[in-house]
């Protein structure tokens, strides 16, 4: 091992210690180390120019490809589109928020069961795991985990419980189609599959596997949802959602633009543009609305509430992915998958779906996924009688559902525990973990028992 991919590795866990141990902000840990990577392993080590213009990333911008009829998801280094992308959802959402749809759907949802949190934290699963089978799982957790904080403020309960089953139905939903997790889209285009090919396999797992982690939910928040319910005044006077709507052409104008871009998001496959621009034309439509239909001061409140601290995170983030992308480290991993199933598919579906897993739960699955994909295509290429769409169906649920084990495994994470904080309500990594660790073990040997039962029995 070289002295770059030491370095490089050692930056990582320390930065993984750092924002374990939380006792500083967690995206001044990733640009600081960020900036080792990029001094220490690219300057002193690899005196490599290439390799800090190409994890910097910033040349993809100006290009046509990265906007219109480009390749997604595959370039290195700092990903530009995926921060974009947010960037432009959390405009659209904002602009939500402030037209009081949150408010009004949480509240009608709420109505609709009577107000019984248990029932919510069901429907609100569900709810995260449809939707992120046709629209990417940060927009969904943008949109549900602030519905979420808006109704925990009416009905007096923790919304850290629900937010954590969204995130994690998200992640699970985004696992069942092409379009619903970037893996998946680098898998599908990288290997001609289409969208009901996913929905067919990947679907299928997807779908059991939610059986059993919508019951893990129920069964280790019940209680607390039900105490806290019990504790509610009895003589509460809950608002009608009616009165949630102060602003009709607000109201209709921002759902407008929200079901447009849902769209744009499910049919970018076909129009070919990409999510960054998609993101840009959110943020474009819901400045516009808000300026047409409220005032300036509306419109310049939605730029100074974005989530600044969330994007300078995924910056430093991928700096550091990228340092172990430009090292090798990554491909060694892969070689490892390699070398190690001598040949058998049972072991090699095993080794390739924990890897995957284990590895998406603390690196950015998205380089991941693309450093994987030309590994699958040499071991069907090389092995007789391995199926390349079996790894490929392999890989993408390792890859997805892994990434719900950390809060840094996959952006939908990372989003909605910064919404939580953002409402005061904390979300650490030991409360993460405790809950969503197991959860993601579960359904990763749910899904590779799938995988045999289905394709090698």
């Amino acid at each position: 091992m070289t002295l770059a991919q030491i370095i490089a590795i050692a930056i990582f866990l320390t930065m993984f210690v750092m924002i374990v141990l939380d006792r500083v902000e967690r995206q001044i840990v990733t640009l600081v180390s960020g900036l080792l990577v990029i001094v220490l392993v690219f300057g002193f080590c690899m005196h490599s120019t290439e390799a800090i213009m190409n994890t910097l990333n910033v040349k993809t911008i100006f290009t046509t490809g990265f906007w219109y009829g480009g390749s997604e998801g595959v370039s290195v280094g700092i990903n530009w589109e995926t921060i974009i992308f947010i960037a432009g959802m959390m405009i659209m959402v904002e602009g939500l928020g402030n037209a009081g749809v949150f408010h009004w759907l949480c509240l009608w949802i709420a109505k609709k069961v009577n107000y019984h949190t248990v029932p919510l934290l069901v429907c609100f699963g569900t709810i995260s795991t449809l939707l992120a089978m046709f629209i990417d799982s940060i927009t969904v957790i943008l949109f549900l985990a602030a519905v979420t904080v808006e109704l925990a403020k009416t009905l007096k309960f923790d919304p850290v419980p629900m937010i954590l089953t969204e995130i994690f139905c998200a992640n699970l939903g985004g696992s069942s189609t092409m379009c619903g997790d970037p893996p998946n889209i680098i898998i599908g285009t990288s290997l001609h599959l289409s969208f009901f090919d996913f929905l067919l396999n990947t679907g299928v797992i997807a779908g059991i596997c939610f059986i059993f982690a919508i019951i893990y939910f129920y069964l280790c928040f019940r209680k607390e949802l039900r105490d806290s319910e019990a504790l509610r005044d009895p003589d509460i006077i809950y608002p009608d959602p009616k009165d949630a709507i102060t602003n009709k052409k607000a109201f209709i104008a921002n759902i407008v633009v929200f079901l447009l871009v849902v769209v744009l998001l499910v049919t970018h496959a076909q129009t070919t543009l990409s999510v960054a621009f998609i993101g840009v034309i959110a943020a474009a439509l819901t400045l516009l609305t808000a300026a047409i239909t409220t005032d300036k001061k509306q419109t310049a409140s939605i730029l100074t509430n974005l989530d600044y601290k969330t994007l300078l995170f995924f910056v430093g983030l991928f700096i550091v992915v990228g340092g172990l992308e430009e090292t090798g480290i990554l491909k060694l991993i892969a070689t490892f998958i390699d070398n190690m199933s001598h040949g058998n598919v049972y072991l090699m579906v095993a080794i390739v779906i924990w890897v995957a897993a284990i590895a998406s739960a603390f690196v950015d699955n998205i380089p991941f996924a693309a450093t994987m994909v030309p590994v699958i295509r040499d071991m069907a290429a090389a092995i007789s009688g391995v199926d390349l769409n079996l790894l490929a169906w392999t890989l993408a649920m390792g890859a997805d559902l892994g990434g719900s084990g950390t809060p840094i495994g996959a952006s939908a994470n990372v989003v909605g525990t910064s919404i939580a904080a953002k409402s005061g309500h904390d979300i650490t990594w030991g409360k993460y973990c405790k809950y969503c660790a197991p959860a993601t073990i579960m359904v990763t040997l749910v899904s590779m028992l799938c995988i045999y039962g289905r394709y090698l029995s």
